[in-house]
């Protein structure tokens, strides 16, 4: 009998998932507690940007012509646990207000709904990222409320999802992780995952707290890169040196390599910061704090990006924000996504605004999120709506289509051509040959 699953929670992680086995084959049921959000879905629109899922949910969606009609979408717990024999948990934990700790509410209150209606034996798959040791206590906890008892299994999956590929990613991982106390949960997820392992993805199967850790330390690895650039970018700043053509050298090591390397205004999004946080939280918790102290200064060094974009443009305003334009191409946190969750562009962008300055702000994709959370900013509907009489234009998102500005074009708007590259990503010869004052962070001036 092919398995039929379920997917509670539907947001960035749910929504690809659930897309993703009903690729793969599967009958899916996506369970939300958002009524207009399960509508959204049901009506076969993506209530967030993300490349790819728009047609991956059409081509599965119920009641849409064409479609395979394998996904459905529900606000049922009971239609979801009755419906399901492998039941994916990919709900959010986000950072405990006012702690570094995660907020470990919303799994809690997936396994405390969904335990009650599970009356014969099925699987229970966490994809969340969660501090290490909450598998067993979900374990436990999952058999008592459950009335069948300890046939309600759980198994740990962790998520490596990146935001602009989430669809590539789940379709074609680069490994799948799976914590399991038995050989029929493994067997269970060999048989989900049949088709990625038949194209020779790795299947790593390891007990719980492992495959815990495989996403916290992934994470805290690249954030630990990306801080190591920019702290050289630092370096490269007082010493006259170019950090772009550093990464470029230090990427020639196979035993660093380039990626992550990129140099500028740092991480944020809706993952690694919060994550690194809850993993120091966690190992503090554990007893371990020391063993990663190293990742407050990772943190320290990516929140001082900010101040140090905030400074240059300053710099380039005269020394005062007052009576200033500054306009600011980039919202998102990252190109090829709508998420603003912790974005370094608007948290730049806010800062400078407090300080005086009328700044004008476009996204290809975030505009809306943007407005909804930082409403006191202006919005523009161009890059040259935006920078239209700007004292300084601060590139802070590398969309593609900031690549692609003419700088002569972006220059005949402006007040003055006075280009920040916060993303070190821009054509520096092709914007100073335009006329423009170009400055990047670690870059020569």
């Amino acid at each position: 009998m092919t398995l039929r699953i379920s997917v509670i929670g539907t947001g960035y992680l749910g929504a690809t998932h659930a897309a993703a086995m009903a690729e793969f084959g599967f009958e899916v049921l996506g369970l939300d507690i958002d009524p207009e959000k399960i509508a959204t879905l049901t009506a076969g629109r993506v209530p967030m940007y993300e490349p790819g899922l728009s047609e991956l949910l059409l081509k599965h969606v119920a009641g849409h012509e064409g479609s395979t009609g394998r996904l459905r979408f529900t606000t049922s717990v009971q239609e979801a646990a009755e419906f399901g024999d492998v039941h994916f948990v990919c709900v959010n934990t986000p950072q405990r207000k006012g702690e570094f700790a995660a907020d470990m509410s919303y799994v809690d209150a997936a396994i405390d709904g969904l335990a009650p209606y599970l009356t014969r034996p099925v699987l229970v798959v966490g994809k969340s990222t969660v501090p290490v040791g909450s598998a067993n206590r979900l374990a436990e906890r999952l058999a008592a409320l459950a009335p069948v008892g300890e046939g309600a299994e759980l198994a740990w999956n962790p998520e490596f999802l990146r935001e602009g590929f989430a669809v590539q990613d789940t379709l074609r991982p680069d490994r799948i992780v799976v914590g399991s106390r038995s050989e029929r949960a493994e067997r269970v997820l060999r048989e989900v995952y049949a088709e990625p392992i038949a194209a020779g993805v790795p299947f790593v199967v390891t007990d719980f707290a492992t495959a815990e850790l495989v996403k916290a330390a992934a994470n805290s690895f690249l954030a630990t890169k990306i801080s190591f650039i920019n702290a050289m970018s630092e370096v490269c700043e007082a010493a006259g040196a170019d950090v772009t053509m550093l990464a470029d050298a230090l990427g020639h090591d196979e035993r660093i390599g380039r990626k992550f390397l990129n140099a500028g205004l740092g991480f944020g999004g809706g993952c690694l910061p919060k994550d690194i946080r809850a993993f120091m939280a966690r190992a503090g918790e554990l007893g371990a704090d020391q063993a990663l102290t190293f990742l407050r200064e990772v943190d320290s060094i990516n929140m001082r990006r900010r101040s140090r974009m905030v400074d240059l443009a300053r710099e380039q305003c005269g020394g005062g924000f007052l009576g200033r334009r500054v306009a600011v191409l980039g919202a998102a946190f990252k190109p090829n996504s709508d998420d603003i969750r912790d974005s370094p562009a608007l948290n730049v962008a806010a800062q400078i605004q407090l300080q005086g300055a009328q700044v004008t702000v476009y996204d290809p994709k975030a505009m809306d999120n943007a407005r909804k959370m930082f409403p006191g900013l202006a919005y523009a509907e161009s890059p040259l709506e935006a920078a239209e009489g700007a004292h300084v234009v601060l590139h802070l998102t590398e969309w593609r289509e900031f690549r692609d500005l003419d700088p002569a074009e972006l220059g005949a708007v402006v007040a003055e051509r006075r280009l920040l590259d916060g993303r070190n990503a821009l054509d520096a010869a092709a914007w100073r040959a335009a006329g423009w004052t170009y400055r990047a962070l670690g870059r020569p001036s």
